[in-house]
């Protein structure tokens, strides 16, 4: 993996070695950035030249010397010669200065993005130098996405920022008026060319006294895992928090989309711990951290209010008047499904669908069992890896076929998902022989046979015996 970085290299040396189409090319766009540039080669472009005789550039008529990386704070070497390019970066090298051989990712320690250009906003985007072109069409892209007031209005924010920072000195008061400046009238009066308007709306909002801020949660549902099943509204929940308090069952991709600069705090609870206090501190700290003016978002994993307690949160946030809202997000039933090719419903199959938590204790068991038993429905048990011994003997004892197809998907809709089949006297044991781990959604009624043929996303495991249950 690449580090991201932006080079600040106005009045700085740096050399390009080669004089054809593609060094002319990256010389303009050093000069852009306005860099010093010497360039070196046998022959030079027009283009080169007529930058040389006003004075733009440097030249240097010759075969490459490793001499001119000297005192260079970057060396880009564009030959049609793959030799004369590994001297350059090897030079470049044995000096520790930074060097990229155009096309060459082998040969280079820093790669050059392709850019969307809305200075003093910029946006790179990098392949890591192994695929340009999906690079290119990524900025395409991107270039359709930003207005191209953007740089205008990044300008005109970097003139105020002093006064901005003066009236706004708390930072989440501050950040609002950021966001109004992106996209109140600021912004509109810029896309219609009326630049002295827009700085005057913004004179009058910094004079508008503030009210004092007040604090809030969000109940958002991350999904099973993926980051691409988020909904919008939870990626700009995340986007706008503070501070986020967040599940063991919260993928490490989504929570690479959240703010940067939020305070992360894991609430996740762990097996064999003590539930009743983790909830009671969970609960301590949305009221801590919203009485406190933060924007809080509980991430919870699939969704809140589908054996999440959300319900319970909202309701201790209520009793200490927070305010609140909630952001769905996708059931692990559904997620798990989908990602198996396994339909919850099917008008041949199954014209219901369950929802059941396996933590329950036998002396406490409010199960309808028998009513579970009944065909043509589908069963989905939550949290029940450790409970596959008890699950499946109720399930039997209550008159359950023996040969009723189940799915058990492993870590649904992540890279990792595993999904195995079977029928449902040997669940416990299969599911052992294979080590399946929580997290897992058991799936079971005859929909859980479609995997077999409709299965299209992660790995397979135990397809032999699989195959021996699926109907004739």
């Amino acid at each position: 993996m690449l580090f991201p970085i932006f080079a600040d290299l106005a009045q700085r040396d740096v050399l390009v070695v080669g004089g054809g189409e593609v060094a002319t090319r990256k010389t303009q766009a050093l000069l852009e950035a306005s860099a010093r540039v010497t360039v070196g080669a046998p022959a030079f472009t027009q283009e080169l030249q007529h930058l040389r005789d006003t004075g733009r550039i440097s030249c240097i008529e010759g075969t490459f010397d490793p001499a001119w990386v000297a005192n260079k704070w970057l060396v880009i070497a564009a030959t049609d010669d793959r030799e004369v390019n590994r001297a350059a970066a090897d030079a470049a090298s044995a000096r520790h200065i930074l060097s990229n051989v155009v096309d060459d990712p082998a040969l280079s320690s820093f790669q050059v993005p392709s850019i969307v250009d809305r200075s003093p906003l910029i946006v790179a985007i990098s392949s890591s130098g192994v695929a340009p072109v999906l690079a290119r069409r990524m900025r395409e892209r991107i270039e359709s996405l930003f207005d191209h007031t953007l740089g205008p209005l990044a300008r005109l924010a970097a003139q105020y920022r002093p006064q901005i920072r003066a009236r706004r000195p708390d930072l989440g008061a501050r950040r609002a008026f950021y966001d109004w400046l992106l996209d109140g009238p600021v912004a509109a009066l810029l896309r219609q060319a009326r630049p002295d308007e827009a700085a005057a709306a913004l004179d009058a909002e910094l004079d508008r006294p503030q009210p004092a801020r007040v604090g809030s949660v969000v109940l958002v549902g991350a999904g099973p895992g993926d980051p691409g099943l988020l909904t919008l509204k939870a990626l700009r929940a995340l986007n706008e928090a503070d501070v986020i308090l967040y599940d063991r069952l919260v993928s490490a991709e989504i929570m690479s989309l959240a703010r940067r600069d939020a305070d992360r705090i894991d609430v996740g609870k762990q097996p064999g711990e003590n539930h009743h206090a983790t909830q009671a501190r969970i609960h301590a700290l949305l009221v801590e951290h919203a009485s406190a003016g933060k924007r809080v978002v509980r991430l919870k994993g699939g969704d809140a209010f589908v054996f999440g307690r959300g319900g319970e949160e909202l309701e201790y946030l209520q009793a200490h008047g927070i305010r609140f809202e909630v952001v769905p997000g996708i059931t692990a039933a559904l997620a798990c499904g989908a990602y198996a090719g396994i339909p919850l419903t099917h008008r041949e199959h199954a014209q219901s669908l369950s929802l059941i938590t396996a933590h329950c204790r036998d002396d406490s068991d409010s199960i309808d069992w028998p009513a579970l038993a009944r065909a043509n429905q589908t069963l989905t048990f939550y949290m029940g890896v450790g409970q596959l011994d008890n699950l499946t003997a109720k399930m039997l004892a209550h008159g359950k076929s023996a040969d009723t197809p189940f799915a058990l998907v492993e870590n649904g809709s992540r890279p990792e998902q595993r999904v195995l089949r079977g029928r449902l006297a040997d669940l416990p044991e299969r599911a052992r022989a294979h080590a399946i781990k929580s997290p897992a959604l058991l799936i079971v009624g005859e929909v859980a046979a479609l995997a077999d043929t409709l299965h299209w996303f992660g790995e397979r495991v135990g397809l032999e015996a699989a195959a021996a249950t699926v109907a004739p």
